[in-house]
């Protein structure tokens, strides 16, 4: 069995679990491999591939190319860049592995509160011998809008009231019921714009959401106020986004996550005084990382035994 590990970028995920146990040939790719081409040259002959969230897209086509894949673990429970139906089709076996949503929801407070305290301008100032260049802002008294209020909002928003934010949300399918569970009071998606301080993306990318945050959005935010995201890149309008920043029409932006990873070198979001960037590091825990190649690993030698696996629908 020949196993390919994807988007490893830190060479960290044979640390992680016992591959040896399954007496594969397993090759690491730690560089990202964009391009489809490529992609299909360098994954022939491989019968497994463990893809690393959605770093790497596996449409129909690309599924196509790959004829010798008989399994694609994507760590995770769902993954938008692979197309599951195309590849049931060609008789690709798709699986996930098990999750946990706790370093996202703090990994959205660290962005948050490295904004409301000017960490990107005053950690560098403090390395090269500077002192207090800048003035924060606190956050008890303000308010805090989630887009979404699942298992991430849910928990940003307790935290949040911690800190002593007025918490609101929306969503397509959030209720008044569901809402007041979390102490979180619904509004319309406008007066969630218009009103809030701080607001913090936690929606899944599926075609109601890519683009859901757009030129009006952003225009309907204070002066003041700060977009979140540590979802998806493409839910947020990254023209309009990069527009609205440029022109200082909002606070600014603490991004996790981008519409093309990694983040290109001379991407114009990297240029900008009023943005916090994270290069995806929500879910880079080594909790997160020992169950996703532990479960793998489960994964692989469970499809080899002709064993139950955890098939993603």
């Amino acid at each position: 069995m020949k196993i390919a590990i994807l988007d490893d970028y830190q060479n960290a995920a044979l640390g992680f679990a016992d591959w040896d146990a399954l007496g594969a040939d397993i090759e690491v790719f730690t560089a990202h491999i964009a391009d489809p081409d490529e992609l299909a040259e360098r994954l022939a002959g491989f019968d497994v591939v463990v893809a690393m969230r959605e770093r790497t897209r596996f449409p129909a086509e690309t599924l196509a190319r790959l004829t010798d894949l008989r399994l694609l673990v994507s760590t995770g429970r769902r993954n938008a860049a692979i197309d599951v139906e195309a590849a049931r089709r060609q008789g690709v076996l798709v699986c996930g592995t098990g999750y946990v949503p706790s370093p996202t929801a703090e990994h959205t407070w660290a962005l948050i509160l490295a904004a409301a305290r000017n960490l990107g301008t005053e950690l560098p100032a403090m390395r090269d011998g500077g002192w207090q260049t800048t003035i924060g802002t606190g956050l008890s008294g303000r308010t805090l809008g989630l887009l979404g209020l699942g298992n991430l909002g849910s928990r940003v928003a307790r935290v949040g009231q911690a800190f002593g934010m007025n918490t609101i949300a929306w969503s397509q399918n959030l209720t008044e019921e569901r809402a007041a569970e979390h102490g979180v009071t619904l509004v319309s998606k406008e007066d969630l714009f218009a009103t809030a301080d701080v607001v913090s993306i936690h929606l899944v990318l599926s075609r109601r959401t890519r683009g859901l945050v757009g030129a009006g959005e952003l225009a309907a935010m204070k002066p003041d106020a700060w977009l979140v995201n540590t979802s998806r890149g493409p839910i947020v309008d990254e023209s309009a986004l990069l527009e609205a920043l440029r022109r200082k029409e909002i606070g600014g932006a603490a991004l996790d996550v981008y519409d093309v990873e990694p983040l290109p070198v001379d991407h114009p979001l990297r240029g900008l005084s009023n943005v916090v960037l994270t290069p995806h590091l929500g879910y880079v825990t080594k909790e997160t990382y020992e169950i996703f190649f532990r479960d793998a690993v489960e994964d692989i030698a469970a499809y080899r035994a002709g064993n139950p696996v955890r098939v993603m629908t």
